[in-house]
Formats: structure tokens, sequence, C-alpha cells
């Protein structure tokens, strides 16, 4: 079937900022299919207000809308650029939903829009639950007891009718926002509540649990004529009742006998024929382990969190052919562009094991509760690909980040002293704490027991135990099979004190055919099963490290300059590389680079990797504090690092160098020193005065930093800082109260080029993560900003800066720097759009040598555009319940999103639009704030000026006022949770939380 030739402009809707169920899967997703669309010629338009990601780059659409993803602000663009066609699945939950509520407004009538791909009905038969229950039954296909219901009695009489447990899952909802599962009476009522109100369409389905089932996806394809296949399937260890996302899964299943493969494979395809879905689909089944009875889950009529997941794991690009069935095309008519022989109706095989583990925050929040259910609370993932399920899980589980020693001895990273206890209550350690019980010495069958997860894969956790164990007797005897079962170095190093032989790996192509077919795919993990090298060296070539999992304090913006990166490196002639283990990611895309190397981003993997492809050199200023980390392994092993040298890197990262070299600058900072114990701290504590700011070094997001204000409190947040980088120094600040602000700067070691100044919105102490950056500043005076220049130049110049660096300001008496990273920083991917300057591209090419000349830049600070650009921040509270929701120096943020306008009002309006879900004048009269806040000048002046209503509530009172009324609600407790009443009434009813005073007048002096 040809293409459709009567359209020839497409709108593509984005899923908007970066929360916990909606992330970086579908910027990698959206960026594919544009692209996909414009090889077949269309002209695409992109509406999404996130700037940290390369979907919004000027080179993905035809034209990018950074606009707020409201029905009113989309149906304006609509309106202006009259596509003849919109295409939403590719916008997660959010470009969904948008499009019912455009077809609802009749907006998609009113201007002839037609809808790509699948459907309106067959989106609303999918995610609205009662019609997917009837489609099911229709069909044939087998789904557990369960009611639609809207009010929360006819759930309590549903439930006593079936029977406890019951699981609720709210309608048109991302990542389990609202749902869970329910053992009583009181826990129905208060998981309904929260599903109603966060439901678009106030509905929920109230199913009985069939937690314990084995948790099947398959990942499904089906185009225009009907031809269909499966791309991936996937098993997830973890049992039905823990989300998918916060599920370790691997590809492809492991544990179903080839009737069970084929009985939900044939299922899969018989439900998308049914729902008539063109493109992509992600169907969920659950297995009963004890019968052949299984049940369907739910199906998400979209690319997903799994379909990114089911691209890397197979290479096949699943986004890209799914934009392309969209246009007309089929199965049968494109080619695979792996091989470039086969076609795309070609099912995928592997002949390789993938293991996903999904990455959480609570290494950086310790009070958070850690317990998994069917509401998502993972930020990111990472991938391992292996030979076995062991090398592939013991990869993954090296990428993840987290404390090194619970990594090396596969051990929780929290005490757990009833071990049983753990087993049974699954949480983030889950994994860690099933290897501690099996040393521990439970059974497989007494941890199958508690765990519900299939035997076959303790077995595989007990045979890597059995291999550390033998380790630790005879390494010369073990230590050649516990490499190929994925231990590294600095895991047998642990066992041992002998010295390792330290052998390389071969590498291994994925080529989506098992190796039936010749393809050129330039995509390679390591293993050290088999002796045949498939990746030859390419020559003339750069290695550039990733940023890894995303997490809270190192999102998807480092995978924006990544890609930028390579780009630049590929535009001057050089063959460019990536190593990276993040399957949600553009970087990871083969298409991306010259080569990728989908690996741990450790120091072993990495020198392997340069020891076969033996680069020119490494660029380590684009994958965030993950790559900084990795500079001086690299330098020491003889790699030359392109760009700032690791002589300039750590005189910014170590206290004492970077001190002296403001002192020799004459730039003041704030007084401070350097403590490893807490007499130490307590000492320059009472020398520069408190209140102090207390961090670690070498931390990304503010991991364990805080403002102290005596020695009790110094006690308690040492304890953490000390714990979460327990070989590095702690700083410790005097805390200086001042407007905070922050520049990124280029330069080539002698000339220092400065695109813009950002200004905060909230004051110094709030970590610049969450903080509300204004682009141009709006306070800062013409001498502030020369001064800030002055010494951004100085530093820049001193420290022979080679690319790009981030240098943080407060702006009080003086101007104080106090923090600046040898690296590109969150803010790039912002200043980039806001600039119409490809700034990771420019940084990189003046790494390669390049001059200012070449790349027309001039020193100093470069004039402001004739407008207002607004970066906010978006929080995930309502997915971690027991986090602190006030800012402040540790960031708490997953995502950010834009606002673009000609004057400061109107793009704050924007920004929080998205951000806060703050409407402003379209809001309720009534602010509801805490006594603390209702005192204050400030605030009682603005809400006079907004003609607002201040109701006062303490933090622990549950409002009564019917929510249409609330405009906002403001509280700025530090010790409060999204799990308290006040806080709580927010979240559950989608009313912005204001938990920062200056945010919080900001937003009502927009609201007159």
């Amino acid at each position: 079937m040809p293409k459709l030739t009567d359209i020839h402009k497409i709108a593509v809707i984005g899923s908007g900022p970066i929360v916990i169920g909606q992330a970086a899967e579908f910027d990698y997703a959206g960026s594919q299919a544009c692209l996909s669309l414009k090889e077949e010629g269309y002209s695409v338009v992109l509406i999404n207000s996130n700037p940290a990601t390369i979907m919004t780059d000027d080179e993905i659409a035809d034209k990018v809308y950074l606009e707020p993803l409201t029905l009113a602000s989309v149906s304006a663009i609509l309106a202006k650029e009259r596509p003849d066609a919109l295409l939403p699945t590719l916008g997660g939950q959010t470009g969904l939903n948008l499009a019912v509520a455009l077809d609802d407004a009749g907006i998609l009538d009113k201007y002839h829009i037609r809808l790509l791909g699948t459907g309106l009905a067959t989106i609303k038969q999918a995610e609205d639950r009662e019609s997917f229950k009837e489609l099911m039954q229709k069909i044939g296909q087998p789904v557990p007891a369960s009611k639609t219901v809207h009010a929360v009695q006819a759930a309590l009489d549903f439930a006593e009718q079936i029977g406890y447990p019951v699981i609720v899952r709210p309608a048109y909802t991302l990542g389990g926002t609202g749902g869970g599962i329910a053992a009583n009476l009181k826990e129905l009522q208060k998981i309904m509540v929260r599903g109603l109100s966060m439901s678009p369409a106030n509905e929920c389905l109230i199913e009985k649990s069939i937690a314990g089932f084995k948790e099947i996806e398959y990942e499904v394809m089906r185009d225009n004529i009907g031809d269909k296949i499966t791309v991936c399937n996937m098993e997830n260890f973890d049992p039905v009742g823990i989300h998918t996302g916060d599920s370790i899964v691997f590809a492809p299943s492991q544990t179903l006998n080839d009737t069970e493969y084929q009985t939900l494979r044939q299922a899969s395809l018989d439900i998308i024929d049914a729902l008539d879905i063109k493109g992509g689909c992600n169907v969920q089944l659950a297995q009963d382990p004890n019968s052949a009875n299984y049940y369907i889950i739910e199906v998400n009529p979209r690319v997903s969190r799994s379909s990114a997941l089911a691209s890397k794991a197979t290479g096949y690009p699943i986004a890209k052919i799914a934009a392309k069935i969209a246009v007309g095309l089929n199965l049968s008519e494109l080619r695979n562009p792996v091989t470039k022989t086969t076609y795309a109706a070609f099912e995928p095989a592997l002949d390789y094991v993938v293991a996903k583990i999904p990455r959480f925050p609570f290494d950086k929040f310790n009070t958070a509760e850690r317990k998994l259910g069917t509401q998502m609370k993972a930020t990111g993932e990472v991938m391992g690909i292996g030979s076995t399920i062991e090398e592939s899980l013991l990869k993954a589980l090296q990428s993840m980040e987290i404390d090194p020693a619970a990594i090396n001895e596969l051990k929780p990273t929290s005490a757990t002293p009833d071990l049983a206890a753990a087993l049974h209550t699954p949480t983030d350690d889950r994994l860690l704490v099933i290897f501690a019980a099996i040393r521990a010495g439970y059974s497989i069958a007494k941890i199958q027991a508690l765990t519900q997860i299939d035997r076959f894969f303790l077995d595989k956790l007990a045979h890597i135990v059995t291999l550390q164990q033998q380790l630790a007797a005879d390494l010369n005897a073990t230590y050649t099979t516990a490499k190929k079962f994925g231990f590294n170095d600095a895991m047998i190093s642990t066992l041992t004190d002998q010295k390792l032989p330290g052998t390389a790996p071969v590498y291994k192509m994925v080529d989506t055919c098992a190796g039936e077919f010749a393809s050129s795919t330039p995509y390679f993990y390591s293993t050290y099963f088999g002796s045949e090298n498939e990746s030859q060296p390419l020559g003339n070539s750069i290695l550039v490290i990733g940023s890894g999992p995303i997490r809270i304090g190192q999102g998807v913006e480092f995978d924006y300059t990544t890609v930028h990166c390579v780009q630049a490196i590929q535009q001057a002639g050089y063959h460019a590389i990536i190593v990276n283990n993040n399957p949600e990611t553009v970087s990871t895309d083969f298409s991306i680079s010259d080569k990728l190397y989908f690996e741990p981003l450790t120091l072993e993997s990495v020198l392997h990797i340069a020891e076969l492809e033996q680069p020119l050199g490494v660029i380590v200023q684009f994958g965030g504090q993950t790559a900084i980390n990795l500079t001086k392994g690299l330098a020491t092993h003889g790699l030359k690092i392109l760009g700032t040298s690791l002589h300039g890197i750590e005189q910014t990262e170590d206290r004492h160098q970077f001190e002296t070299l403001l002192q020799q600058l004459a730039v003041k900072q704030p007084a401070g020193n350097t403590a490893t114990s807490l007499p130490a701290a307590q000492k320059i504590a009472a020398t520069i005065g408190y209140p102090v700011m207390v961090r670690p070094s070498f931390v990304l997001g503010g991991r364990a930093m805080a403002i102290v204000h005596d020695e009790t409190e110094l006690a308690h947040y040492l304890t953490n800082a000390l714990h979460a980088a327990p070989d590095q120094p702690i700083l410790i600040d005097h805390y200086v109260q001042g407007l905070e602000c922050e520049v990124d700067i280029l330069s080539d070691g002698h000339d220092v080029f400065i695109p813009g100044i950002m200004e905060h919105i909230e004051g110094a102490g709030i970590h610049s993560g969450d903080s509300i950056a204004v682009y141009p500043p709006q306070r800062l005076t013409a001498a502030q900003q020369a001064e800030i220049v002055t010494i951004a130049t100085k530093i820049g110049q001193n420290v022979h800066c080679i690319g790009m660096m981030n240098i943080q300001f407060i702006v009080a008496d003086q101007v104080y720097v106090i923090e600046v990273n040898p690296r590109a920083s969150r803010t790039v991917p912002f200043m980039s759009k806001v600039t119409k300057l490809h700034l990771a591209k420019l940084a990189t090419r003046l790494i390669l040598g390049a001059s200012f000349t070449e790349l027309k830049l001039s020193p100093g600070l470069l004039t402001p555009p004739d407008l207002v650009a607004i970066k906010a921040p978006v929080f995930s509270f309502t997915k971690l319940p027991g986090i602190s929701t006030a800012l402040s120096p540790e960031m708490k943020s997953t995502g950010e999103a834009i606002g673009i306008a000609a004057d400061y009002a109107t793009a704050l309006s924007k920004a929080l639009t998205d951000s806060y879900h703050f409407y402003g004048s379209h809001s309720g009269q009534i602010v509801l704030l805490t006594p603390a806040l209702a005192q204050d000048t400030a605030i009682q002046q603005a809400l006079q000026q907004a003609h607002l209503t201040p109701q006062v509530l303490a933090a622990t009172d549950t409002p009564t006022v019917a929510v249409d009324q609330v405009a906002l609600v403001a509280n700025t407790n530090e010790h409060q949770t999204a799990a308290d009443p006040l806080n709580y009434f927010a979240l559950s009813q989608n009313i912005p939380l204001f938990t920062a005073k200056d945010t919080l007048v900001a937003a009502l002096l927009l609201a007159k």
C-alpha cells in the first residue's frame, strides 16, 4: 500500500516534562518518529513543553512549539498551523489524553485534522476499563473479575462481593498513578479517593487481585492491512503486583514453556486485531504459575517504556516503523534498517539475554516509602546484554551507580536484620536481599514462598552466590567461569586478595536476527562466552562517555548533550563511539553514533573498549557526574582526556584546590572548609557561624546537601553526608542568603563566551535544579551582571577550560561563587533552545581544536534575544510518599517545563502551566496555606494584589473546601511529606502545591 499522498503537514504531540512513569522513552520514540516522517517527505510540527530533550531540538521537526500541553494551547497551535493530520501515540499518556480532549472539544473536526495511526475509538476502547473488558470477553480473552466504578461506595460494594485483595486501576493515567492494591476496606477507601481524582475520566477499575502470577509483556506491531508481528516478549522477574516500570525484566521470556509462549503470543496478536491497532502496542498478561490459566492485564495502544526497552533489546526501531505505518506503509514494504536486507515483517530473534533493572531515587531520599506496588517509583533504568541470565543481570547491576559496596558484594544497601520480612515486602533492594538470604542459608523453596518469584530465576541467583563462594575459595580455578557469568574485576577483588588475571571480553553484535542474515549494525555488547570478536576498531575515532541511568540530578539533558557531541564529532570528520547503558534514550539508538557499546559505565568496562578501539581521545564533558568521575581512572591508564584537563577538573571539584584558585583570582566565596568527621565539622561550623551549608564532594543533584542551624542538626545531617560519599571530604560553608544565578560558559582555553545569565526566582539554599530559572535576568543590575561575566571569564581562563562548564553564583552584598561544574549542566538544552545556539556542538568543536573565529563566537556575554524564557521544575511527589516536599538544597524534581514569551509574566505563566499545573487567573479564589506563610508580609501583599482569599490550615488539617474553589495550596514545612493531609489533598486532587516561599509569591502575582 502506498503512503498517504493527501496529507502534507503532520502535527505530533510530545509527552511534556519528565515525571516518574513517563520519561525519556518518549523522547527517544518521538525523536525517531519525527525523523521517520520527515524522511517520507512530510512537514512535521511538534508541540512539547520539555526543553531538556532531543525531541524538541530544531533539527527533529520542521517547526517546534515549546508551548504548554493544554487543550487551549494545543488548539491555538493547530488553528494557526492547520496540519492535515495529528499523530498522538508518541506522547505517552499526555499525548493520548490530549488527543481525546481535542476530539471531544470538536477541534479535530473543526480544522479537518485526521488522526493518524491507531484511531480514537481504539484508544478509548483500550484506555476505558469497562470497554476493554467487554472487548476481551467478546473475543474470548480471560480478564480478572472486575468492575468499573465512578464512586467510592461502588468500589467497596464490589470488593465485598469478590473478596479482598483487589487492585485499583484508574483510567487514563500513567505509571499506575493513583492506583494500588487494597487488602481491606480502609485501604480501598483511601486509594479510591486518590484514584478517582487522578483519573481524567473520574473512573477506576476494581479488579480481583492476581498478584503473584508471572507478568509477561509482548511488544507487538500491526500495519494497515492487518499484518502483525511480535517484536519482543519480556518476562518480569517480579510477579504481578509490582509495576512493570519497577520490575526487573528479562527479554526474551525465560520460564514459559512453548505452549504458554505461543498461547500468550497468539492472545496478544488477537487483541491488537480486535482493537484495530495501527503501529506499536504493548500487551501485558498474567500467567498462572501453577496452571495453564492466564489473564489479560492491560494494553497500551501507543509506544511505551516497554517499547523503548524492546527496541534496544532487539535493535528493531519500533517508533520509526510505527510512524511509517501511521502514514500508510506496511510491514512487508519496509526494510529492516538494521539488516537492510530483510523486511520489517520479519520477527526479531535474539541469541543473547537482556536484563533491565529500574533505577530508584531512594539513595537520595532515605525517608521515602521504599515498598513497591502498582504505582511506579523508579526514575530510570539500565539494561545489560549478555550470553546468559547471570551475565546480563550482573552487567545491569554494575550499571546502576548505587553504593559500590552493595554491587560488588551483592549486599542490600541498607541494614536488613529481618530477611524474611524484607523478602516478603518488596522494595528497591529486593534483588540484593535475595542474595543475602541465599548466603544466610535460606532455601530456594522458602525464598520462593516469600517472594513468589519463579524458582528458575532464584536458581540463577543461587548460582551467582555459589560463584562468589568458589572465587573466595580458589580464584584461579573459578576466575574464567565467573567472568563468563558476569562478574567484573571489582566484584571479584572484594572476594580475594590475589592479583587478578584481567582478561578482556569479546564483543558481539546486536543484529535483530540472531546472526541469520548479514547485518551492518554498529551496536555491540561484551561477553566472555565465545572467542570471536565481532567488533573491529574503527580508527580515527573519539570515545564519548554517556551518563547512564536517569535519576534525580542527572536526567535526559545529558542525553541531549551527548547526542549533540556525537553529531559535532562526525561533522568534524571523526568517528564517534558512544558507551552507555540506558535503554530509554536517544543516545543509545544505534543510528546516532558510528558505534554503540551497550555496557556498564565502569572503569574496567570503558578501558576494555578503549583497548580495542584505540581512540584518539575520550570526551567526558557531556555524561554528567558519571563521566567526570571516570576521568582520573581513564587518564591514569593513559587515555587522552579531550577538553578541560584532569588538572582543570580537579581544580573545580577538589575543595582546597578550588578555594586556592578563587583566592588567587580575588573572587569571593562563602567562608567554609572541609571535614571528614563530626568533631572537625563542629569546629568549622563554630568558626564560620551558623547557619551552614553541608554537602559532600563529587556527588550530583545536591545529594545529602542541607542547611543546618545548630550542632544537633549538624550531627544528624553529617551522618547522611558521610554515607553518601564515604571516601570524600564534606564541604561546610557559611550559608549566604541572596539571589542565586548561573552561567554556562564556552571556552577554547583562552577566550570565554557566555551565552547568558540565568537568574533564579528562589533564593540561595534551594537547589538550582529545583529553582525556576529566568533568562535574561530581571532583577540583577548591569553592574552585577558585569561582575558575573568578569568572574566567569577569569575562572574559565585560569582553569584552562576547553569546551564548557557551569558556574553558580549568589548575589548578596557582593557576588559570591558557590560552585563550578567542569562539564555540561542541566541548563545547556534550555539555553541552546532559547539562544538558538547549539551549545554542546560548539563546545565539542572547541574540544576538537576549533577557534572562536571559526565558530563565529565573540568573547563576553551574548546580547540576549528580545524575549523572556523560563525553565520551571516538575516534581513527582505523588509517586514518592515519605520524602519532604519542601524545596531545599537537595534536588527533588524529575523534569522541567519551559515558558517563552515577550514578557516575564506570560513566560512564567506558561512555565507554571506544565510544571506546577498552575493556571493563574483561571483557578479558584481560595489559597490554602500554613500559619507561618499566612503571617509573611510579602505573601500577604501578593494575596491582596491578586484578590485571592487565604484560608489558614495546619499541615495536618484535611481541607473541607470544594476543590474547584482552590487556586493553590502552599506548605513550606520541611518536615511535611506527600502523605500529610494538606499536601495529600493538593496532590491527589491535582491542585498546584507550592513548597517554597519565593515560588509562591511569584505565582500569586500572576493570579491578578
